[in-house]
């Protein structure tokens, strides 16, 4: 491995790469750390700590990569880009002008791609108006019961315990250039540094939280379980989790690069005394062709209700109807907290939905049947056309299954492990989740982008 690593950086062009990636990264990493104006750092961890609203907070960056759980200038993340392209991807299969552009090719891209930034602004003003209002109201209601003018302000708060207006726009403007920035940082990575640009800015958050969930866990061992057998967090609790992570990495490795492949053979053409065409070939079909884009969606729709019931809850009245309060504190109870069964099974029946609809739009086995018959291909057993297509999408559907079985199982390890072992979710999202597979794609795409470029020049791969 050693000697792969003195190869890569022998090689000019992709050492250049390389380090210009993991400057841009260092630039990220840095802005992360930056606080907004009149922050007090110690303030807003120590209120994010002690408050629910920090909790909701802190799952929303688990699977997103943000810092919406303290305040800084990258507090939102690359995620508003990432909602934008996955709006203008969804309308292009729906609305006729998209659609069209999509098929231009690189001017309908560009095209594509000033829209998304355009809404992408939009979307990170919506964003950073509401993460302000509410952090406001669970601030300033904090405020109010500890009898204190101020939690994490500094002469910037007014007398009755709410942001003022100078501030707050303020904070809109600069977390809305931060992660215009940051969009702007991963197209340079894309253009002359190696990797996907946005992939990385999101594993970098990610990957970001892992020293910190180490050394909770960590000093729970120490402190806790003695790490001596039998204790909470003893040894053999620390050697399953080791050993549990590697199982699920394996795992999702196994399902990424799975395929199913279908075989294929083109027509034969004579032409004089020369036979061309002929050959046998697969269509290969992923068995996680969704991606992590299933979990996004599930984790981001149930959010809604999360915060909905932590809101409602706080502010229930005691003058309230009975049903009401039962109803408010039961919802709460379900979405909040540690994540109930109701909680996994409705993550769970989102999951498959979303796969099967996403797998819908990015796929069409029409299309695919259609170019396989322009270009002379077939399926043995099948007549070119609409056989073709109805077989495709019958083997997608089967495939499809597998895949959402898959990301339902690893949506839940967190959860299980939280509840069973009793350690903090953003510890227990390492070993599975949203996080861990998102980290993991973008690692093997890294590799297979590496890799050609050693490919290219005779070199071995990186995986050999």
């Amino acid at each position: 491995m050693i000697d792969k690593i003195r190869t890569m950086f022998s090689i000019a062009e992709l050492r250049k790469k390389i380090l210009l990636t993991l400057g841009l990264l260092a630039i990220y990493r840095l802005g992360w750390n930056i606080f907004l104006p009149m922050v007090d750092s110690r303030m807003v961890s120590a209120f994010s700590g002690a408050n629910g609203f920090g909790d909701l907070l802190n799952q929303v960056a688990v699977f997103s990569g943000t810092q919406l759980d303290q305040m800084t200038i990258f507090g939102l993340g690359i995620m508003p880009y990432i909602s934008a392209s996955i709006i203008f991807q969804l309308l292009a299969t729906v609305y006729e002008p998209l659609e069209k552009l999509q098929k231009e090719g690189e001017s309908g891209r560009k095209k594509i791609n000033e829209y998304t930034r355009y809404a992408t602004i939009i979307i990170c003003v919506i964003q950073s108006m509401a993460y302000l209002s509410m952090l406001n109201a669970q601030a300033g209601q904090q405020m109010l019961s500890s009898g204190t003018q101020q939690m994490f302000l500094s002469n910037c708060v007014a007398e009755n315990g709410h942001l003022t207006f100078t501030w707050y726009w303020l904070a809109i403007l600069i977390m809305t250039t931060g992660t215009a920035f940051l969009m702007w940082l991963g197209e340079q990575i894309d253009e002359y540094g190696i990797g996907n640009g946005i992939s990385l800015l999101i594993m970098a958050g990610i990957l970001a939280r892992a020293p910190g969930a180490i050394s909770e866990l960590w000093k729970a061992a120490s402190v806790d379980g003695g790490l001596k057998m039998g204790g909470q967090f003893g040894v053999e609790t620390l050697i399953f989790l080791v050993f549990l992570f590697f199982v699920v990495v394996l795992g999702v490795v196994f399902i990424t690069k799975g395929q199913r492949r279908i075989p294929t053979q083109s027509a034969k053409h004579v032409r004089g005394r020369q036979v061309y065409g002929g050959n046998r070939q697969y269509l290969p079909l992923r068995v996680n062709q969704a991606g992590v884009m299933p979990i996004i969606f599930a984790s981001s729709l149930l959010l809604f209700p999360q915060f909905i019931f932590a809101y409602l809850a706080t502010n229930l009245s005691s003058d309230a109807s009975q049903w009401w309060i039962s109803f408010v504190r039961g919802g709460n109870n379900i979405f909040s907290g540690s994540r109930s069964f109701t909680y996994v099974i409705l993550d769970v029946i989102l999951i498959y939905f979303f796969c099967y609809f996403w797998t819908a739009v990015t796929f069409n086995p029409k299309d695919m049947a259609d170019n396989l018959k322009r270009s002379g291909t077939f399926i043995q057993g099948y007549r070119p056309g609409s056989s073709t297509s109805n077989y495709l999408e019958k083997v997608m559907l089967r495939i499809t299954y597998v895949g959402a079985s898959f990301l339902a199982i690893i949506a839940i390890v967190p959860t299980l492990i939280t509840n069973s072992l009793h350690i903090g979710y953003s510890l227990a999202s390492f070993f599975g989740g949203t996080s861990l597979l998102i980290a993991v794609s973008v690692v093997l795409d890294l590799v297979d982008k590496i890799d050609a470029h050693l490919i290219m020049r005779n070199y071995k791969s990186l995986v050999e």
